[in-house]
């Protein structure tokens, strides 16, 4: 039982990351004494059709620069974080977000560190950071910062700089990289492919299929071998949809993204990606 206080503003927070309903949340902050992690795998447990469920919430607004060097074997993704939209549509604001993704490709940053240390117009990116928040009136800062370096490594900005992604192949990518990277930002996948996935998804995924399985009616009384095959059968129904090479391909949904790769170049391979997105 909850040891702590589950107020209006935690449900209502579990409710806007989730989309389920507010008794709901309720019983799921109070059964996990207000871990909202742990709430939203309570509810997915109980069946609840659950929005969210990867975060991309850090940061409530601003803007998100994703390019690559000019040989395009490096690309950076950064977020300039704000408070309000107001601020993160403002074209300088969002010009002040491009020069500090550009400095960080001239400069070879691997880093936040190294690039709030980076010399830009004379200044450092850190005390420009401070001079635009008190010029603004609001607080912003380097709230994300990816790199990716590769053989080839496609870029893309979606939805007025509200995601940016890179991937990453193993040989010039061309088009194809694009319609990679657009597929990354649209369905945003958990990795490239079932291989990839860490086993601590892995794990947490199994669990919540099989406890699914286990509060069906249907399945009272079955043995836990066929428990644990249908709970296979499910997790296999997770990589088609979560792991980027065996999605449908966005533009294309007669075929997966592999299968659109292999008819690009069937040595054409995906080596990793990176999205970095407002919540």
């Amino acid at each position: 039982m909850s040891t702590i206080t589950i107020t209006a503003a935690d449900i209502n927070k579990l409710r806007q990351m989730t989309g389920a309903g507010m008794m709901d949340c309720r019983k799921a902050l109070t059964e996990t004494n207000g871990d909202f992690e742990e709430a939203i795998d309570w509810l997915r447990k109980k069946g609840a059709k659950v929005a969210a469920l990867r975060g991309d919430r850090e940061a409530k607004e601003g803007v998100i620069i994703a390019q690559t060097t000019a040989d395009n074997k490096t690309g950076i993704s950064v977020c300039i974080s704000c408070e309000t939209d107001f601020v993160s549509k403002n074209a300088d604001f969002i010009a002040f977000a491009q020069s500090i993704a550009d400095a960080a490709i001239a400069n070879n940053v691997k880093s936040t560190d190294e690039l709030n240390a980076v010399t830009l117009n004379g200044a450092k990116v850190a005390d420009l950071v401070n001079d635009k928040l008190a010029s603004i009136g609001e607080k912003i800062g380097i709230s994300k910062f990816e790199r990716l370096d590769a053989p080839y490594v496609a870029s893309y900005i979606h939805g007025a700089n509200r995601i940016g992604v890179l991937v990453g192949f193993n040989k010039e990518a061309a088009d194809a990289g694009k319609d990679v990277a657009m597929q990354v930002a649209a369905m945003n996948p958990v990795a490239v492919d079932a291989n990839a996935v860490s086993a601590d998804i892995v794990a947490r995924e199994k669990a919540i299929v099989t406890e699914q399985i286990k509060n069906d009616p249907k399945m009272a009384g079955k043995p836990d071998a066929m428990i644990d095959k249908i709970a296979e059968g499910k997790l296999n129904a997770f990589f088609k949809e979560n792991t980027l090479t065996a999605q449908a391909f966005v533009k294309d949904g007669g075929k997966t993204v592999g299968e659109f790769l292999a008819g690009v170049d069937k040595d054409l391979k995906v080596l990793d990606f990176k999205r970095v997105a407002l919540g």
